[in-house]
């Protein structure tokens, strides 16, 4: 992947939601232009969700999700209705696509309510205004609940009817749900020189950086920074030939040990996966979470995830490295498992602790979510770069630039 392209966990993910036959896959397509879903006059035609990344003008680069039906029905039915709210989950902005000929029905009000209880940014899109009696649902709504009316948006998907106004209302939502993040650069000062030392071993992909190191370096170059790139094995010889130590050195995780020893104390290092913690969810809990790494005993169970799907190779961090490096800690003999991609347990209970990659695919809501999730059954989550600094010895070093992680340490 280029530099260029925007990666999908740093696009706005907009969902379509509503019941089976409201037309959510004909609005879908008449949003984007393209017939991005399957459309049918048979109820329950989306039996999974359809997940597109796309440029959205005016809204720039997004994720269009569209949805099966939130009532369909069966056993099949509730786990596509499963499905349907995981994704719900993970989205930042929602369109509640409604039947005007039937109006606002129970399970309408039932995805109002969960996009309410989870603060999300969502519009009303009222279907079928080309009929009459979607006109006279709509004027109903209007007169009885003003404020949800003023959450609607009145479209045809088939004459094309207020599909700009929709697009503009989700432009205003996306904007509201973004905010100004960085990955690195809010740490050090314009012109700083920042070193980021990146691995290439046989899990690297071939041709290309992984995606924590390209968003590093796109920060630090946005922010007038100098980032300096290198091998660990090269890193000695890439501090001395700076005129003066760098601002921060950043490593990968699995590198951490060895690229502790090259840089000097008085230079902060930290490594990608603590600053994709800190960029997309709550870098203290995972903080404290790895105190559970201590407490490890015979016969525990581990649950080892990672937000993408990927080939694993012979040296991967997740199924290899980090197995072995959680044995030499505890000393015990754990029950690991592992999952990737969409596959987040929802009961965490069968687990001692989590150990979370940094989720650079995953959106922030839906790493927030899962650190959450976690909070609520009293299950311990860390993540990869935090769990490797404690295994090391080194976390309260890797915490120095951020100070309200490190308290932690010292409660």
């Amino acid at each position: 992947m280029g530099l260029n392209e925007t990666p999908s966990g740093e696009r706005v993910h907009i969902g379509f939601f509503g019941v089976r036959n409201a037309g959510k896959s004909s609005v879908v397509n008449a949003v984007t232009g393209q017939e991005l879903s399957v459309v049918s006059d048979v109820r329950g035609t989306t039996t999974d969700p359809v997940r597109k990344a796309m440029e959205l003008l005016p809204l720039g680069p997004v994720v269009i999700v569209d949805t099966p039906g939130i009532d369909d029905e069966g056993a099949l039915g509730a786990k596509r209705v499963e499905r349907t709210l995981r994704m719900l989950a993970s989205c930042d902005a929602a369109v509640l696509v409604v039947d005007g000929e039937r109006g606002l029905v129970t399970a309408d009000r039932e995805l109002i309510r969960q996009f309410e209880a989870r603060q999300m940014g969502y519009v009303i899109a009222w279907n079928k205004h080309d009929l009459a009696s979607s006109k006279d649902g709509l004027a109903a709504l209007r007169e009885k609940d003003p404020e949800l009316a003023r959450r609607t948006v009145a479209v045809s998907a088939l004459t094309g009817k207020g599909v700009d106004e929709l697009k503009e209302r989700l432009a205003r939502l996306a904007r509201s749900e973004g905010r100004a993040r960085h990955v690195v650069a809010d740490l050090v000062e314009p012109g700083s020189v920042v070193v980021l030392v990146c691995p290439i071993d046989a899990s690297a992909p071939k041709g290309r950086l992984i995606l924590p190191q390209q968003m590093a370096i796109r920060d630090l170059l946005d922010a007038g920074c100098v980032p300096v790139v290198c091998r660990e094995r090269e890193l000695g010889r890439a501090l001395a030939s700076l005129a003066a130590p760098p601002a921060l050195v950043v490593t990968d995780s699995q590198v951490f040990g060895p690229v502790s020893r090259v840089v000097p104390d008085a230079v902060p290092l930290t490594s990608f996966s603590i600053l994709m913690l800190r960029y997309k969810a709550d870098l203290a809990l995972a903080v404290a979470g790895a105190a559970a790494l201590d407490r490890l005993r015979d016969g525990d169970r581990v649950l080892i995830s990672e937000g993408c799907t990927h080939h694993r190779q012979c040296e991967d961090i997740g199924t290899v490295k980090m197995p072995a490096w959680l044995a030499a800690h505890t000393g015990a003999e754990l029950e690991l498992s592992f999952t990737s991609g969409a596959d987040f347990p929802r009961d965490l209970s069968p687990f001692a602790v989590v150990i979370h990659c940094g989720g650079c695919t995953l959106t922030a809501r839906e790493m927030r979510r899962r650190q959450e999730e976690a909070a609520a059954q009293d299950i311990p989550l860390t993540n990869y770069g935090v769990a490797i600094a404690h295994m090391h010895g080194i976390l309260r070093r890797s915490l120095a630039p951020f100070p309200e992680a490190l308290r932690v340490l010292e409660r």
